[in-house]
């Protein structure tokens, strides 16, 4: 898909990734970008520089998504492009309480779901569209140090995979973005932890890399290219892949 004339939402658009989706996505000649953010003042700052459109949005109440995708359609035009891409980290394991557990799995997997119940019958009415969930490669491989961050990033992927079988015969195109270490407020002080084992990168390239899977149409967004070799490591053997993890584990301890 070409983004010209299109009409596209980003959440999580204040800072890190959405920020440069929304900025790359405009240069790209993008009809409107809609910056929605838990942050508004951020959210109005992206938006400012490109001459989008700004939205408070908690992407952990349904209502508030249905609400922006109700509100875009009526007021700007039926979206093209939906990126769901906001997304928290928690660290810990089997301790982490059950409150926050609840939290990260409504952000990282649910605001997918949402978006996805709300916005995917509409597209599917006049033709179809294009949703790209951010996940990440803890969704592909692990996390260690943060269970939950592990757990709800493979659910994303399951979903996203789920959506591009069940309605791919329905026009509905479907990319899943999955990096390693991006720098952004969420890896703000752990840039030496182990998902930058491979280096850490500037949000402007993952942004680049989605134009070009959004352009080509293909599922996977791997901006950082190592993660496909380890993927078909762990699919070769499991249990080797799994001692590798552990000495990552043992090598990096908890998350700083």
């Amino acid at each position: 898909m070409e983004l010209k004339d299109k009409i596209i939402v980003v959440t999580g658009a204040a800072s890190g990734i959405g920020k440069a989706m929304a900025i790359r996505f405009a240069a790209e000649g993008a009809k409107q970008v809609i910056c929605a953010d838990l942050n508004l003042a951020g959210a109005e700052a992206t938006a400012s520089e490109i001459n989008g459109i700004a939205f408070e949005v908690n992407v952990a109440r349904e209502a508030e998504i249905s609400g922006l995708i109700e509100k875009v359609e009526a007021e700007i035009g039926p979206i093209d492009l939906f990126c769901s891409n906001a997304g928290i980290l928690t660290v810990g394991g089997m301790e982490v309480a059950n409150e926050d557990w609840q939290r990260i799995w409504e952000v990282n997997v649910m605001a997918h779901v949402w978006a996805a119940r709300h916005l995917v019958p509409r597209m599917i009415a006049r033709g179809g569209g294009y949703l790209l969930n951010t996940a990440s490669a803890a969704g592909l491989l692990n996390q260690v140090g943060s269970a939950p961050y592990g757990v709800t990033k493979h659910a994303a992927v399951g979903l996203a995979e789920w959506l591009a079988l069940t309605h791919g015969d329905d026009g509905i195109k479907v990319s899943v973005l999955c990096p390693q270490a991006v720098r952004s407020e969420m890896t703000r002080g752990r840039e030496d932890g182990v998902a930058s084992m491979d280096g850490m990168l500037e949000p402007e390239p993952v942004a680049e890399a989605c134009v070009r899977t959004i352009r080509e149409e293909t599922f996977l967004v791997l901006p950082h290219e190592e993660v496909l070799a380890y993927m078909r490591k762990k699919t070769e053997n499991y249990d080797r892949w799994i001692g590798g993890m552990r000495k990552l584990n043992r090598q990096y301890g908890q998350l700083k």
